[in-house]
């Protein structure tokens, strides 16, 4: 059976969202997606990069992130097909650990807590496929990797790309047949 292994934060949970809902809450200040593809932060705002990233350092911020559109319902389809294992580079986090854990037995419950990894780096990590919004990760990766749309990596080119998880479905499950619910 083949491997998957699939990235959590802007790929499953919506990180981006939470920074943007951070900012407006903490600072008044609103950003839109859009505004933020393809470029960074100080383009956008004059609120310092280092105060946008204190905020993975505090209790609850990646407890209490959307779940991207559709990743349930394809992760739980991917599963049918490959060995899949959710696996996130968590440990520069420290608070992450516990509320990652936390997130995904609220989020993805059929997601068997064995196959949660918790690492510093994916290069390790041995699969067929890789899904992830960051190239480092993506790089030394041996398998093949699929880059997941995210307004950081707006400019990134030289990999299989997919902006939504109906797009992971339609080219990690081809052939599925979407059954009508009535």
């Amino acid at each position: 059976m083949q491997r998957i292994a699939i990235d959590m934060d802007d790929v499953l949970a919506d990180a981006t969202g939470r920074f943007l809902d951070y900012l407006t809450t903490r600072t008044g200040v609103e950003v839109t997606k859009q505004q933020l593809w393809g470029r960074d932060w100080a383009d956008v705002t004059d609120i310092h990069r280092s105060t946008i990233r204190s905020w993975v350092y505090e209790a609850g911020f990646f407890r209490d992130m959307a779940v991207l559109p559709d990743a349930q319902d394809v992760v739980q389809k991917l599963q049918e097909r490959y060995e899949v294992f959710i696996v996130s580079a968590a440990m520069e986090f420290p608070l992450s650990l516990k509320e990652k854990l936390e997130w995904m037995a609220e989020h993805f419950p059929f997601v068997d807590w064995r196959y949660i990894v918790f690492c510093g780096h994916k290069y390790m990590i041995k699969a067929d496929y890789l899904i992830d919004d960051h190239e480092k990760n993506l790089k030394p990766f041996e398998g093949t990797p699929i880059l997941f749309s995210a307004p950081h990596n707006a400019n990134l080119t030289g990999y299989t790309r997919v902006s939504t998880w109906r797009e992971v479905e339609q080219l990690l499950l081809p052939n599925a047949v979407e059954i009508v619910r009535t």
